[in-house]
């Protein structure tokens, strides 16, 4: 594999992992003001409501230019939403900036490897793509929980010789900048290629029509439609159970946001990594529909955080809990891409799919966010979200348990 390979490669790496760590310092700007416990998953939905919104634009966006040239403005902008925070822009804002970039960034680290390479080398180039996306997540993880630490922030401060009025979250916004920097830099020498797929009009209202035709077709297909209602619903459950974790280190642990990312996050990261390895090995695509049962144990499972005071069982929960999410969501991955790429092709059915895992999100979020604003105890909330995953996926089963044509 050539120089290019690996530069669209790193390039990835270094973006993905400041969009994990800036999570953990977006929510130490909020701490810093002092601002309520319900905006943390409001913070989530201001990220991913720009990828809910220009779900019908971005991926003709990224058609339009060298997907290297996306890439760096996309990061461009998530540096300006870094900027945003640095200067006292509501972290809310600036990190619904951050979300603007990472919309438009999604589409172009996808489709550059189709345009990039011959089509014998994309199984090889995207495991390589998803694997070193998974290492992101958990370095990312990591490098946030560590650069929101008191100690490390004055650690970095003094061999810096920076003034002390710089604060833990200020600090670790600032070397997140500098990482999504780095990408940019890399960005700037991934080789162009030439613009295969420009969309058949620039269009608002055909760009519209065009991708609800596609959404409504995949939802209409039996396998399509529980695939992709899987899929959403892991997506949108991952995203409120990180912040979750987050909240229940606090209590159960007594840890604070960066013992939460390095300690015990990281863990859950390096589970879903373990069961999405091991659903590769076993799984048939035909007989993705039968993980189903995995899902609503997923659900049942995370009742355990309940009573876990223990840091080691915390752990070995996680990394359950993980594993248990990787090996449901692969298969039901694949599925819906196969699905998508017979009803819509593969770039549409990617757009429908990003779209509906971010309602998911954003729903989840909003619930979580609601029920802290009433004060109900965490205890209660991780009671409802665990009964209500497995509830959902006890439903989808019911339905779709049978469905094995997969065409």
């Amino acid at each position: 594999m050539n120089r290019g390979f690996y530069i669209i490669l790193a390039a990835q790496f270094f973006s993905a992992l400041a969009d994990n760590a800036l999570l953990f310092a977006a929510i130490a700007l909020l701490k810093q003001v002092h601002a309520p416990s319900w905006q943390t998953p409001v913070l989530q939905q201001a990220f991913i409501l720009s990828f809910i919104v220009l779900a019908p634009f971005v991926g003709p966006f990224a058609d339009s230019l060298p997907k290297g040239r996306v890439m760096l403005i996309s990061n461009a902008i998530k540096m300006i939403g870094c900027v945003a925070m640095l200067v006292g822009v509501n972290p809310l804002l600036a990190y619904g900036m951050v979300g603007f970039g990472a919309a438009a960034y999604s589409p172009a680290k996808y489709g550059i490897l189709t345009e990039y390479l011959p089509p014998e080398r994309l199984v090889w180039a995207n495991s390589w793509m998803e694997g070193l996306t998974v290492a992101a997540i958990i370095f990312g993880i990591g490098v946030g929980g560590i650069l929101v630490t008191p100690s490390s922030a004055l650690a970095i401060e003094r061999s810096l010789n920076l003034p002390a009025i710089v604060t833990p979250a200020e600090m670790a916004i600032f070397i997140i900048f500098l990482f999504y920097l780095l990408a940019a830099l890399i960005n700037l020498y991934i080789p162009l290629v030439p613009i295969e797929h420009k969309s058949l009009s620039r269009n608002p209202w055909f760009l519209l029509k065009d991708f609800w035709h596609g959404f409504w077709l995949l939802w209409k297909d039996p396998l399509g439609q529980v695939s992709l209602a899987v899929t959403t619903l892991f997506w949108g459950a991952g995203a409120t159970l990180r912040l979750l974790v987050i909240a229940w280190a606090g209590v159960a642990l007594h840890y604070s946001l960066g013992e939460a990312g390095t300690k015990l996050l990281t863990w859950f990261a390096v589970g879903i990594a373990i069961g999405a390895v091991i659903a590769a090995r076993l799984i048939k695509l035909e007989h993705a529909v039968n993980v189903l049962p995995v899902g609503i144990a997923m659900g049942l499972m995370v009742l355990m955080m309940i009573p876990i005071t223990h840091p080691l069982l915390a752990i070995l929960l996680l990394i359950a809990i993980g594993m248990m999410a990787g090996f449901f969501v692969v298969p039901m991955n694949a599925l819906l891409q196969h699905r998508g790429h017979l009803l819509i092709g593969a770039g549409r059915s990617i757009a429908v799919q990003n779209f509906n895992e971010n309602i998911s999100i954003f729903l989840m979020l909003g619930l979580y966010a609601l029920m802290e604003k009433l004060g109900l105890h965490l205890n209660i909330i991780i009671l409802v979200f665990g009964l209500l995953l497995a509830g959902l996926m006890g439903l989808l089963y019911r339905k779709h348990g049978h469905d094995q044509d997969i065409g």
